[in-house]
């Protein structure tokens, strides 16, 4: 299979590769919520490059565009994860169209800023909705297609703050603490079904609203790499990759378990000093 230009690409900061000769993924059939951009959109583009067959879901209408750069291997769904049915009809256009389904990427959610003081309870509850509740709808949707394929693999997006908190930032940090229970309660409910679930949480990634909400200011960006010893924000393709390799069989001993991809900040007890 002939990788699509958009589906290779090194993360910069890095020098990370990948190309089309890693296919540990060849002919596997997933779905990716929140991909129409960001870490979901670099995760379906890693898929893709590792042979894999993938349905993007978004709200974001301009993932239709997305899908159709990543060729043959990719299509687009409109779907809001804070509706069952919704995301329902996501699962069932992905068995529909690749013949099956072979995992789940449960990546979609949102992050408005409220602290216990200003939070209102609309906000609180579309928060849950989308980070966590979704997860839990999608999970039980897609486990009978899982068990039907033989077994599959689930990747649940969450973050260091499900460990740690920022005040700011409540309904966020409740819902991926949440989703790390999600993760472990699952993967012991269906270990007998030969379906592992794990999960990935990343510290300060360079998404697109990373770049212009948080990184563009310079107080915030010295803010956030004073608590990251290693000294710089993460690419999108590097959570990519660790997503590809926990639905792949190099990582067929790991459940329930979430990787933490920060740059050593859960470690930090204390601030290190960055550069002008």
């Amino acid at each position: 299979m002939e990788c699509p230009a958009a589906a290779q690409g090194v993360a910069p900061a890095h020098g990370l590769r990948y190309t089309a000769a890693m296919m540990r993924l060849h002919n596997r059939r997933y779905l990716v919520t929140g991909a129409a951009r960001g870490l979901g959109l670099a995760i379906a583009t890693r898929l893709v490059a590792e042979g894999a067959r993938v349905m993007l879901a978004d709200v974001l209408t301009e993932g239709e565009a997305r899908a159709a750069e990543l060729g043959e291997a990719a299509a687009f769904i409109h779907c809001d994860v804070t509706s069952r049915e919704q995301i329902e009809a996501a699962i069932t256009a992905t068995v529909e169209r690749w013949g099956g389904l072979d995992g789940l990427i449960n990546n979609a959610g949102i992050a408005p800023r409220g602290d216990i003081l200003t939070e209102t309870p609309q906000q609180f509850d579309r928060v849950i909705a989308t980070n966590l509740t979704a997860a839990f709808h999608a999970t039980q949707l897609a486990a009978p297609h899982l068990i039907a394929a033989g077994g599959g693999v689930i990747v649940n997006m969450s973050s260091v703050n499900a460990v740690l908190t920022i005040p700011a930032l409540l309904a966020y940090n409740v819902a991926k603490g949440g989703l790390n229970q999600l993760t472990k309660n699952t993967a012991i409910a269906l270990a007998p079904h030969n379906i592992r679930v794990v999960g990935i949480g990343p510290g300060t990634i360079l998404t697109e609203l990373a770049k212009n909400a948080v990184m563009a200011d310079d107080a915030a960006r010295h803010q956030i790499l004073s608590r990251t010893p290693m000294g710089r924000a993460g690419e999108p393709e590097e959570i990519a990759a660790i997503a590809a390799f926990l639905l792949s069989d190099d990582a067929s001993y790991i459940t329930g378990e979430t990787i933490y991809a920060d740059g050593g900040r859960l470690g930090l007890n204390y601030t290190v000093p960055v550069g002008e």
